[in-house]
């Protein structure tokens, strides 16, 4: 019985090495669509969502801009140029830290911490993507002026925010408050490219709003990375010595007030919206002030934060508010619009 099932293996074996050889494309797809799909989950689509603001500029501007469809054309192009570059960035940002994350608890399990994307590859993309963004957005800014200039000024905002994110990569996320105020300056920059592209303008309550908001972001990710990695966060990362628990949450809460000011204030003196007989985008406070504190809640007593857009899809009643507020912004600048 034994001598029996040894020779099935044997013969089992030599087939499949004999398939091997004679269906090497076999193993050649197998290991592409590895790569394939390692790449792309190293590109982190599901960071994607941080782009969304972008739209801020047809949605806020002064002109009621969210029914047109070249607009919507144009901002869903600014969109996909800011994922792509975003991609890029991620990668180069994984290919420098990638000892490091190795030692991270979480990071370590990502394509090319734990080996299974090669830094070549992920090199190669990088450079790709990012040469491919600018070139291909200054090509078409050269092509549409001087007739559209809004193509222009967003070529230099997504220029500007690439090489705020290579500077925060290698310089400024190891200077103590400088890598929180430069992690949303990319937010901002967001922002105005969606303006830009459009040739319109932002209240500054609206931007001074995503600052406030992306601070928040930043402080929550960085409570969670002390959190995660305990007594060794400096092994880690020394910039993250500076900080402790108590002194972020003190952060949070300043940052949580001046977020709920601004938005009420922008909400107030929105230009796209009539005043009379009330600023019905005040409705919507409400909706933020919960989001705000579901939030924080889970920051400081679930222990989250540390992947905002992860979290935004994993926590439902934080998932609900967002897009309640999302459906009554729309409802009341249709409205609104109508009326105008």
């Amino acid at each position: 019985m034994n001598w029996s099932d040894a020779q099935q293996r044997q013969r089992s074996s030599h087939r499949s090495r004999k398939d091997s050889v004679n269906h090497p494309t076999a193993i050649s797809q197998t290991s592409t669509a590895s790569a394939i799909k390692y790449l792309f989950k190293a590109m982190r689509p599901k960071q994607w969502v941080k782009n969304a603001f972008v739209f801020a500029g047809i949605v806020f501007a002064e002109q009621h801009l969210f029914t047109n469809t070249w607009a919507l054309a144009k901002t869903g192009a600014a969109f996909v140029l800011f994922c792509l570059i975003s991609s890029s960035v991620y990668l180069i940002n994984d290919l420098a830290d990638i000892e490091r994350d190795r030692q991270h608890p979480r990071k370590r399990t990502r394509p090319l911490a734990s080996g299974k994307l090669s830094p070549t590859l992920a090199r190669t993309t990088a450079i790709l993507l990012s040469l491919g963004c600018l070139a291909g957005s200054a090509a078409i800014a050269f092509a549409a002026a001087p007739n559209d200039m809004g193509w222009t000024w967003f070529s230099l905002v997504l220029l500007l925010y690439f090489v705020l994110q290579i500077a925060y990569t290698f310089v400024l996320k190891n200077v103590v408050i400088i890598d929180l105020f430069a992690i949303a300056a990319g937010f901002v920059l967001r922002a105005l490219g969606g303006a830009a592209i459009l040739s319109v303008t932002i209240t500054s309550w609206w931007l001074m709003c995503v600052l406030f908001l992306a601070l928040f972001l930043g402080l929550g990710k960085r409570r969670n990375e002390l959190q995660v990695l305990e007594g060794g966060a400096g092994d880690h990362r020394r910039i993250l010595q500076e900080y402790s628990p108590q002194f972020l949450e003190q952060l949070l809460t300043i940052d949580v007030a001046c977020t709920i000011i601004a938005y009420s204030m922008a909400t107030f003196t929105a230009p796209s919206v009539p005043k009379e007989p009330y600023p019905f985008l005040m409705l919507t406070i409400p909706f933020v002030v919960y989001a705000m504190f579901r939030y924080m809640y889970l920051i400081i007593q679930k222990g989250e934060g540390g992947e905002p857009a992860e979290l935004l899809f994993r926590d439902r009643p934080f998932l609900i508010s967002i897009v309640a507020w999302g459906l009554l912004v729309l409802v009341i600048l249709m409205v609104s619009g109508q009326q105008g």
